[in-house]
Order: structure tokens, then C-alpha cells, then sequence
């Protein structure tokens, strides 16, 4: 159906969340996720409020000391293809850098922004068909019951969409904080607190109201033994979402040539994607992880436990076994 909306370019983030708090509008950066969703009416908007000229959301920048320790500052419309391309994001923050490599198709990492990676609608076939479905406020999941090979195997207690972003779990696993500006304040929490599972509000995705806005995702400063990766396995080799995925952030105790896989690790994060509503942690795994050297039983424990509580539906059990296969195989490339 043809979508009818005002459209407004803000010229400021002060009349962006002005707007935003209006019943029925809707926020524009990239609109990659936004302009499909209003054109197969997954959902309706009186108003497109677009962000797209706003300088100060753009740009990454280097934290001083002072905040918060160091570290980046990405502005929310930077692209995806930038994220993936800036060399201090490939370099002390792996993780993101692959993750945002593998992000649909150059044409749309070139359009894509981060924030907009970060919020995007769920691509369940379901919530973005004809159905009256739980996440649009209808009764039922349809997908708990129908064709559900590519949905979760965690946190689907009310629906069981899988959250679509590769940044995110990335991020999550890199200890990354939002910054989301609001009619009323500005307030930062971390990315791990920003999103919501079903059973606490099946028609949300993350904890922003109506009229907030991203405006930078923070990342601490990484310490000099820290690695970290990030790989999915999907259909096809590219353009496609994850089957299952995993992001990797491992702090390794000693230094220098008792770093890496010669010293034990302090500290690990993992975190999935592809098989929850959410970018799940995988915390058994890193308490397996954490205090060990990191050797083909240590991570073939570690994969094994990253699938402890899983559960399949009839048509996605295959996601077992492939998640536990990849973790350990990205462990054993960290131990390098």
C-alpha cells in the first residue's frame, strides 16, 4: 500500500525530539530499515521526522582520559561502511570492524548508520507479513507454531523473533554505552540494558520512548591484551542475516610474549547473535573462560556450555551443534 506521512528535515536534535514526541511520528536517519517497513505496512506513521542533516551525529571521535577513562565516540549517522573502515575501530575494536563488514550489502552500508544498525525492526516473517502478530499486538506468535528455522533458541518465552543487528552483539561484548538525548534530558546506559526481551513487552524492541533519540555509542578503551572477533554463519555469503553468530572479547593476563593464548584470560565476553530476541551473553561460557589458557578442551567447553538452556523449536534444532562449532572455532583463532 502507498504510505502517507508529513515529512520533516530537523534542523536541530532539540526540534527532532520535539517532533518525535507527537503521536505517530517516526525518527529517519538512513532509512534503510524505516522506508521498507512503512512500505509493507508493518507498521503506520503520521509524521517522518529525518535526522539526516544533523553534523553532530556524524563523526567518530577520541575520548580523553578524563571521560570516562578514553576511548570512541561514534555518532549515531555514522554508516556502517565507515564503522568497518576507520582504522582505530579495526584496530583496537576487531569485533566491530568485522561485524560491520558483514552487514547486508555494500549499497547498504554505505547508506546504513549505526543507530539505525542498533534499532532495527525485527525481520521475522511473520511481524513483517499480513499477520496480526504478538510483536503488532495481536494473541499469538504465529512463529512458535509455523516456519520457524530461522527464529531463537533463547528468551522466546512470548515471541521468538531473533534480533537482526551484527554491530550490536559486537558492541555488547566490547562494553559499549549509548547516548540518547530526550525532550527532558540526556542519559547513557549500557547497550547490554537496552534491550528488551518479549516477556517484558512483546512490542518493543529496546527501552527508547517515543521521543528519544541515539546519538553515540561510547566504547571504553580497550587494554593492551585484549582480542576480540566477530563471525556469523548465514545462507548465503553475503547480504544475509545470521543463522547463528558469535562476538568474542578476551583480556588476557601477562604481557608482551605471555600474552594471547600463552597467559590465562581475566576477563571474557560473549556474546551471541542470531539466536535470541536480544544479543545474548553467553555467561557460562565465560565463567568456563575466565581463569583458564585458552586450549582446545578450554574452548571446546566454553562451546558447548554457550548452548546450555537452548531451546529449539521444530524446525531450528540445527542451530545447536553450528553455534557450538563456531564458538570453539573462533576461541582457537583468538588463542593464536
Amino acid at each position: 500500500m502507498t504510505a502517507n506521512f508529513s515529512y520533516l528535515k530537523a534542523e536541530s536534535l532539540d526540534e527532532a525530539v520535539r517532533h518525535l514526541g507527537e503521536n505517530g511520528a517516526r525518527l529517519h536517519a538512513g532509512g534503510t530499515d524505516l522506508l521498507g517497513c512503512l512500505r509493507d505496512d508493518v507498521f503506520r506513521s503520521a509524521k517522518v521526522v529525518s535526522i539526516s542533516g544533523l553534523d553532530r551525529l556524524r563523526g567518530i571521535r577520541e575520548i580523553g582520559r578524563s571521560q570516562r577513562g578514553g576511548g570512541l565516540g561514534i555518532g549515531a549517522l555514522v554508516t556502517i561502511a565507515e564503522v568497518a573502515e576507520d582504522r582505530r575501530i579495526r584496530e583496537g575494536y576487531t569485533a566491530l570492524a568485522q561485524a560491520a563488514s558483514v552487514v547486508a550489502s555494500p549499497q547498504l552500508r554505505n547508506q546504513g548508520t549505526l543507530g539505525g544498525n542498533l534499532c532495527q525492526k525485527p525481520r521475522c516473517w511473520y511481524y513483517r507479513g499480513d499477520f496480526a502478530c504478538l510483536r503488532k499486538g495481536g494473541d499469538d506468535c504465529f512463529a512458535v507454531a509455523g516456519q520457524n528455522q530461522y527464529h531463537c533458541i533463547f528468551g522466546g518465552d512470548a515471541c521468538v523473533y531473533v534480533h537482526p543487528s551484527d554491530c550490536a552483539p559486537a558492541l555488547v561484548a566490547l562494553g559499549a554505552t549509548v547516548g540518547i538525548k530526550s525532550r527532558r534530558d540526556d542519559r547513557s546506559l549500557p547497550l547490554s540494558e537496552f534491550y528488551i526481551l518479549p516477556e517484558d513487552d512483546p512490542t518493543r524492541e529496546t527501552t527508547l520512548r517515543p521521543d528519544e533519540i541515539v546519538t553515540e555509542i561510547m566504547l571504553p578503551k580497550p587494554s593492551a591484551n585484549t582480542r576480540s572477533s566477530y563471525r556469523k554463519v548465514r545462507v548465503r555469503g553475503a547480504w544475509d542475516f545470521a543463522l547463528v553468530g558469535v562476538a568474542l572479547n578476551l583480556t588476557f593476563a601477562g604481557s608482551g610474549s605471555d600474552s594471547g593464548g600463552g597467559g590465562k584470560i581475566e576477563r571474557a565476553r560473549v556474546v551471541l547473535s542470531g539466536v535470541a530476541p536480544v544479543p545474548w551473553q553467553a555467561r557460562e561460557a565465560e565463567q568456563i573462560l575466565e581463569g583458564k589458557r585458552l586450549d582446545t578442551a578450554t574452548a571446546s567447553a566454553a562451546a558447548r556450555a554457550a548452548t546450555a538452556g537452548a531451546d529449539v523449536l521444530a524446525h531450528n534444532g540445527y542451530k545447536v551443534p553450528l553455534l557450538q562449532g563456531l564458538v570453539e572455532e573462533e576461541l582457537l583463532k583468538l588463542a593464536g
